[in-house]
């Protein structure tokens, strides 16, 4: 049997490769930008790792979704994925 090749994405905030399963979708398509758990929501999307926070921080700063989804990203929808991103870390532990 052939052993399945595991997809790797590189996370916006700290730069490092993990694997796809490790990192949550950010989805950005006609200037709307939303959470995409999934993974499978319409646009392009960026990467940021699931539960570092120091991450999405990073990110934030260096406005690299911004870069990584060719879009401008206002503060208040930024607020809100950065919301998101903390409400999903809770749930989880």
């Amino acid at each position: 049997m052939k052993e399945r090749k595991i997809p790797m994405r590189k996370c916006v905030g700290c730069m490092t490769s993990k694997e796809k399963s490790q990192l949550v979708r950010i989805a950005g398509f006609e200037g709307w930008i939303c959470v995409d758990p999934t993974g499978k929501a319409k646009g392009r999307g960026a990467y940021l790792c699931r539960d570092n926070p120091d991450c999405w921080e990073k990110a934030y700063k260096r406005k690299a979704l911004e870069r990584s989804l060719g879009m401008e990203i206002t503060a208040e929808a930024k607020e809100k994925i950065f919301a998101e991103l903390r409400e999903m870390s809770h749930e989880q532990h």
